[in-house]
């Protein structure tokens, strides 16, 4: 398949805020409803997460040599649309911006195959333009109790919507009854959006065993 032509600005142009990656994914939807770089209908937010809120993810900036990440929640942007591989935007990726599903399966996603049950990751796929209309964050899951902010936050003001001014657990979790979108599991996700299925025979045989 051929690649389709890349509608957000270059990872060094885009708003990023360290640990942010659901406000970070929230302005890249932005960026292509404003500026209409390409149909908003292909893009959807991918949260990646588990029940027990522990989710490994390998070549991550924030990682070191070939270990994975261990992340309460991920989020991601994923671009579908015919004719051309589905591509995937992740601002903390060491890998190309955007990449290709395939490659980010087999070297960021890898297999649930050989990780322990707890590792284990679903996703929640939401159409960007829900997204847009119905996330809210207040931030308050980084602050510290005593007020502090665990890590600095963006410098724009939250993000809200006229019914709520949080409601990130909704998209967080993995419970099908909750929030927008779908619930898949990683081979289910896989399935429905790559080209091939290539990924599976890529799989790494690390063990996630940590957490952080």
């Amino acid at each position: 398949m051929r690649r389709a032509e890349t509608i957000t600005p270059s990872r060094e142009d885009c708003v990023y805020t360290s640990c942010y990656c659901e406000e970070n994914v929230w302005k890249l939807c932005e960026y292509v409803r404003m500026e209409r770089t390409g149909p908003l209908e292909e893009m959807f937010v991918v949260f990646i997460s588990n029940e027990n809120r522990m989710v490994p993810l390998w070549k991550q900036k924030s990682g070191h040599g070939d270990q994975p990440v261990i992340w309460d929640y991920h989020v991601i942007l994923l671009q579908v649309c015919p004719q051309f591989n589905s591509l995937i935007y992740d601002l903390d990726s060491q890998l190309s911006f955007p990449c290709s599903l395939n490659l980010y399966a087999s070297h960021a996603l890898r297999s649930d195959c050989n990780i322990k049950p707890t590792y284990h990751r679903n996703f929640r796929v939401v159409p960007a333009d829900s997204f847009l209309c119905n996330f809210a964050s207040d931030r308050s899951h980084m602050k510290n109790s005593d007020g502090s902010w665990k890590m600095p936050p963006p410098p724009y003001p939250p993000i809200h919507t006229a019914e709520t001014q949080m409601n990130l657990d909704d998209f967080i979790s993995m419970n099908p009854a909750v929030g927008w979108g779908a619930v898949l599991s990683l081979d289910d996700f896989l399935q429905r959006y790559t080209s091939d299925l290539l990924w599976s025979s890529s799989s790494s045989s690390s063990s996630a065993t940590g957490s952080s």
